[in-house]
């Protein structure tokens, strides 16, 4: 089999996941795993799906045809990552800009990756302002201390005025 991974993404609306699940199965391709999300009124997906070797073009093919969607881009995955022990991360503060870029950037600079981070922002219940929230699992390299990316992250949090919690999983 050939693993194609698929982004989609279009204005919002009914029917956009079961489109592209037809085109899918009409072609011989089996729908894997997904993150699908709507956000601002925009739909946007990253689908894995495995298709046989001698049928991945045609599947590329009328998947880039598919009406309604701004952009459907198609690859084929890389080499996975050697194994490494994960962290379960979730921030949470008052909202305000750059949360996102300290909390990678001090990852990035570890060799830490980034394996799925979900953020959302939401009014605060007393204060009248916004609250930021996010869940981060990161993969570790094996050569990287745990307790160096702790460090890095709760003093981060100090000056950035959130709440950092890190969880270490495998």
């Amino acid at each position: 089999m050939t693993t194609l991974v698929l982004t989609v993404i279009g204005v919002d609306r009914a029917g956009i996941v079961s489109a592209v699940a037809e085109v899918i199965s009409a072609h011989g391709g089996n729908w894997e795993n997904s993150e699908l999300a709507e956000l601002a009124g925009t739909f946007a997906g990253v689908i894995q799906v495995d298709v046989a070797p001698s049928r991945a073009d045609e599947l590329r093919d009328a998947l880039s045809i598919l009406e309604g969607l701004a952009s459907i881009v198609v690859v084929t995955p890389g080499r996975p990552l050697a194994p490494q022990s994960e962290l379960a991360i979730r921030v949470m503060g008052n909202d305000r800009v750059g949360i996102v870029r300290e909390v990678t950037s001090a990852l990035a600079e570890r060799g830490v990756n980034v394996v799925r981070m979900t953020t959302q922002t939401q009014d605060a219940a007393m204060s009248g302002g916004r609250l930021f929230h996010a869940e981060i699992v990161a993969a570790v390299p094996a050569e990287t201390s745990v307790a160096e990316i702790v460090v890095s992250l709760e003093s981060i949090a100090a000056d950035i005025q959130v709440e950092v919690s890190v969880t270490q999983s495998g």
